[in-house]
Formats: structure tokens, sequence, C-alpha cells
């Protein structure tokens, strides 16, 4: 047997071995599910403990492992840049952001935002955003889905997206929350394990000295590696890019959503505690796989594989481990892949399901059967959409994709929830502003930046000179949104902002979630 007929096998075994395992873990679920609260947050029965993995597992996607290891490898210090700015969301979250999720939503992002508000629009303006967000997060993790599958089992890139696709649908319609936190928790695990392991063998060539790796990246393509600007030659991307991984990662739907799974308050604190250390801890180990792989694989080796470098860790891993380690690494990254686009399609059928068709449309009357059935539709409608997306941009560094995802929830979301939670004076012509304001100004500078205009469309100039929306985007949201209310008035929102003071920790407030009686069915839908 040969080194390639022998790495196929291993890589069928492990492969059919996580997927299995994961799929074992969805049908156990769903002996235990029933009825919506269950499919979208697990009834709060998770752990602070246990959701800080799954919170990890989260966040820990096909960007984090194959786009920021790869962006590394082939560009050296500016990778960086997207560790340190998005762990630094962490501590933003845990301040700010989680506990007030926790003790004021229910469902969804647009729980808290609406919260004191007309629902009406607010929902509608959230909900849209939510999925546009989730749109452009989906092609992140199916792109390094696809890929993965075609170098484990040689098969062509779009059967691949499809075989993602599907699996990745079993979990959600069959399993909901519970399957998805559990499948995030054994990916968590095995991700941490796994890219350790690595990062050891990587360590080991140099004496177990990073400083030897460095200086070994730096003799075979220069000291540019070492510093900024290969990547990133504006130092106003950095800034901009930075801007918006900092506010970005602390309003993420999906992520945010993982707060009402916990049963309290203090369990989502801990949740942000425990995973700000599994994701710092992992981030340091990228920084070495990414010098690992340029220094033991080669730039051109990896761009012979994806233009990207997204396969830049499971390449590492055969160069350091063999066949059987490589095989074990591009199985685990295929199980991050199918756990990240599992959270994401409940946090899009989430969105539709309980702000847009619940709330907006039903006036609050729709029956949890008919809540189940709109979110599983949605799920379908998704993945659907999640194939399509994932072949037609699968020549993009899922990385620097990732960032713009981000960048469009830094600019819609994360004012919202500032203005909506902590300025008194904040209205709802203000928050739905300030939302329309950061998603539509972020998607323009998108469609404006280098990235399409340059990289896409092969144009030799862009009209906005930045890769990344976020220093421009996010003031302007904000900017917006408080002059919005100033010009206009909002009585409930002032007297609702008293009230939503005193909501005590670990209560369900009267207007989260799909209320129960008359009186507080109209107060919710106006």
């Amino acid at each position: 047997m040969n080194t390639a007929e022998g790495f196929a096998q291993i890589s069928i075994v492990l492969f059919l071995a996580i997927v299995g395992a994961t799929l074992v873990v969805t049908y156990w679920a769903f002996r235990k599910s029933a009825g919506v609260e269950s499919f979208l947050t697990a009834e709060n029965r998770i752990t602070g403990f246990q959701n800080s993995l799954a919170l990890a597992g989260d966040y820990l996607s096909a960007a984090s492992f194959l786009g920021i290891a790869g962006m590394v490898s082939l560009s050296g210090f500016d990778g960086l840049v997207y560790s340190a700015a998005a762990l630094v969301g962490w501590p933003i979250m845990l301040f700010l952001i989680a506990e007030n999720m926790r003790r004021l939503g229910r469902y969804t992002f647009a729980d808290v935002v609406a919260y004191r508000f007309r629902q009406a629009p607010v929902r509608i303006a959230a909900g849209l955003t939510t999925l546009i967000i989730i749109a452009f997060y989906t092609i992140v993790q199916m792109v390094g889905g696809g890929y993965l599958i075609r170098l484990l089992f040689d098969l062509d890139y779009e059967l691949a997206e499809l075989i993602v696709g599907v699996v990745m649908l079993a979990y959600v319609l069959f399993g909901g929350m519970l399957a998805t936190t559990w499948v995030q928790i054994i990916k968590a695990v095995l991700l941490l394990a796994g890219a350790t392991g690595l990062a050891v063998l990587v360590l080991a060539q140099f004496g177990f000295n990073p400083v030897e790796l460095f200086r070994s990246a730096a003799e075979s393509y220069g000291e540019g590696v070492l510093g900024p600007g290969r990547f990133l030659p504006n130092p106003w991307d950095t800034v901009s890019l930075a801007l918006g991984y900092v506010f970005g990662v602390a309003a993420l739907p999906h992520v945010l959503m993982r707060f009402y799974t916990v049963p309290d308050t203090r369990q989502a604190r801990l949740s942000v505690v425990f995973a700000t250390g599994w994701i710092g801890y992992f981030y340091l180990l990228t920084f070495v796989l990414g010098f690992g792989a340029m220094t033991l694989v080669g730039m051109d080796a990896i761009k012979v594989v994806d233009k990207g470098g997204n396969m830049a860790a499971p390449l590492l891993a055969a160069v350091v481990g063999g066949a059987g380690y490589m095989a074990f690494i591009s199985a685990v990254a295929f199980a991050t892949v199918l756990a990240v686009v599992a959270g994401l399609t409940l946090a899009g059928a989430a969105a539709v399901s309980h702000d847009l068709w619940t709330i907006v449309i039903r006036k609050g009357a729709a029956s949890p059967k008919e809540q189940m059935l709109v979110a599983r539709l949605t799920a379908i409608g998704l993945a659907v959409l999640a194939v399509a997306f994932g072949i037609l941009f699968k020549e993009q560094n899922v990385g620097f994709m990732a960032g713009l995802a981000i960048a469009i929830a830094a600019a819609a979301n994360f004012p919202a929830l500032v203005l909506a939670l902590f300025w008194r004076n904040c209205t709802t012509q203000g928050i739905v502003a300030s939302v329309v304001t950061g998603c539509l100004s972020s998607i323009l500078l998108i469609c404006l930046s280098p990235t399409v205009q340059i990289d896409i469309l092969h144009h030799a100039e862009a009209y906005f000179p930045l890769r990344n929306p976020g220093l421009l985007a996010i003031p302007l949201s904000f900017v917006v949104g408080v002059v919005t209310s100033i010009c206009t008035r909002d009585r409930q929102a002032r007297e609702r902002f008293d009230e939503m003071q005193s909501v005590g920790a670990g209560n369900s407030p009267r207007m989260a979630g799909v209320v129960a009686g008359p009186a507080d069915r109209a107060r919710t839908v106006t």
C-alpha cells in the first residue's frame, strides 16, 4: 500500500468516525428535544463551562483554524492582527453584552435590541441584518469545508460542498440547539488537542524555540514576514480591520444566541471567561502553525493546493506528523465547519421563525408547532444558500471573508446593542436607522473595496481604498442612531428603559419570546 492509499483509508475511517459520533449525539438530542424552546435554546440546560467550550467551538471556525493559519503562512505577521483583534472583543462581550443578553432575551439578538422599542420595525431590521451576517459568515465555513473534502477524498469541489450541506442540515433538523451544542463541545476539545499536538510537532523541528522558527521563516522569505504590511500594506486598513473585529466579535448573532442556552446570568459570565481562555490559547497556536507551514511546507506548495492558503494547516500536519496526523487534522477541521455552519443555520432559523414570523407577521399568535415548521423550513433554505455561496466564493481566503462578516456585525449590531442598553433617550427610529445604516454602509463599502473591485472584478483601482469598512461604517452607524434619536420622540422607549434596568438576573422578561396573554401580546407587537 502506497502513502496516498494509506492516507485515503485513514481519512475515510477518521471522517466516518467523527461524523458518526456527531450523528449519534444528534440522535440522542432528538430523543431529548421537544418544542421550539428546546430546538432553539436547549431549554437553558447547558452549564457555563459547557457553554464556554461551545462558544469557543462556535467562534473557532474554519476562519480561525484554516483561514488565519493560512494567512500567516502566506503573509506572516499581518495574520496576528486578526487573532489579537478578535481576542480583544471577548472582554467587551463579558462586561457589556453577556449578562444583558441572558437577562433580557429569550431566543435572538433582536429580543434585547427590541426590548423597550416598538417591536415590528426593530425586529424586521435586526432579523434581516442577522440573515445577511449569517450569509457572509457561512461563505467562510463552506469554502473551508469544500476544500477539506476535496483534499481528503479527491472529489469535485461542488460535490464536496453538497456533502457539507447535507450533513450539517441533519444536525440542525433533528438535533436542534442541544445537538449543535454538544457537537461544538466535542469539536472544540478535538480542535484544541489537535492544534496543540501540531504546534508541539512544529516546535520540535526547531528545538522548541519559537525564535528559531521565526528566524527560519525570515531566512526563507525575507525580514518582511516578521513585520506588518505584506497583506495589509495600508496602516488604515489594519486599524479598520481591528475595529471591525473588536466590536464585531461581541455582536455576532450565532455567538450571542449561545447566552440563551445557560440557566442564568452568572453562567453566562462564566461562559465568556472560560471561552476567552480557550480562544486566546488557540490563537497563540495558530501563529506557530502559520509560520510552521510557511517554513516547512512552503508558500508555493500551499498555493498549489489552494490559492487562498486555507489548506496550510492540514498540509503542515502531513509534513510533521505523516498521513495519519494530516487525516486527523483534516477530519477535525471538517467537524469544525459542520458545527459552525449548524450554529449559523440555527441563528438564521431563529431570526426568521421568532423575530419575523412569530412576532412581526403572526403578531405573537403562532403556535409552537408552527414556529418549529418555519424554523425547519428556514434551515433547509439556508443550507441550499450555503452550498451555493460556497461554490461561488471558492477561491477566497476564509479568514479574510470572516473579517467582512464580522465587520457587518460590528457596524450593524454593536452600535444598536450599546444604544439600546445604555442610552435612555434612544428611540425606535434611532435604533432602526443605526442598524440599517451600519448594514448597508458596510455592504456598499465592501462592494467598492479592493476585495471586490480588484480581487474579484479585476478592476485596476477600487472606489473605496480600505479592504475592511469598519473604520467608516461603525462610527457612521453610531452617529446616525444618535442624531435620529435626538430628532425623534419615543416616550415608551424612555419609560421601558427604567423597567429594563429592573429586570432581575435570570428572570424571563415579558417582552421576550412568545407572549402568553392578550395584554402582553398587544404591547409586544406594536
